[in-house]
């Protein structure tokens, strides 16, 4: 089990993590704007099973490296708080954020066909991201402690909190989208607070992971 402070830690990263402004957020957004909010949240249902299957994957991939290189391990959590360090400094030096409602209509289809489409969309979206999976690869063994008990199950504890805390925040995404993107478009000085705001707070996770 991931001890409380630990998970503590964990979910304060992935709000920083899930209130970025990034693709996810702007799928959610410009669909649930341009096609109402049943899609919105049937695209966010997509984005869940695809950082499902990350999680799955990146379970997999830290309990096989621990077993044949525990020394490699090592490496990579070192190598993972500094790539957390990496994505602060990105996130600092990105470009304001816009959300623009896709154009045209939808096409003439069932309603089931148009949210599988939509589903769809939200899942490759992210399942087709390399990002998305290497983020889960390097920020999952960062919590991980093998004193704790079998390093697949914590993962996996660790996994469906990152689903769930994901899940919450693109639903409220979905129903707030038209709020959410005013507030975007209309105040950039916030936004550069919120860049750094979050860039330090990834820091800040990233120094304290590396030295715990």
């Amino acid at each position: 089990m991931v001890s409380a402070n630990l998970l503590i830690t964990f979910i304060a990263a992935l709000i920083v993590v899930y209130a970025i402004p990034g693709p996810d957020m702007a799928l959610i957004l410009q669909t649930s704007i341009a096609r109402g909010t049943r899609k919105g949240l049937t695209a966010a249902v997509g984005l869940g099973v695809s950082r499902a299957t990350h999680v799955t994957l990146s379970a997999c991939g830290v309990a096989a490296l621990l077993k044949t290189a525990p020394w490699l391990y090592e490496i990579v959590r070192y190598g993972g708080a500094a790539y957390l360090a990496y994505i602060a400094i990105q996130i600092f030096r990105s470009p304001m954020f816009a959300v623009k409602p896709e154009s045209g209509t939808a096409p003439p289809a069932g309603e089931g066909s148009a949210l599988r489409q939509t589903f769809l969309k939200g899942l490759l979206t992210n399942l087709l991201n390399p990002k998305a999976l290497l983020f889960c690869s390097v920020l999952l063994p960062q919590f991980v402690r093998p004193s704790a008990g079998p390093v697949f199950f914590q993962v996996a504890e660790l996994g469906v909190v990152l689903v769930m805390v994901g899940a919450i925040f693109d639903a409220l995404y979905a129903v707030g989208a038209a709020r959410i993107s005013t507030v975007l478009r209309k105040y950039p000085l916030a936004q550069t607070l919120q860049r750094w705001t979050f860039s330090a707070a990834l820091i800040g996770f990233a120094l304290r992971l590396s030295l715990d």
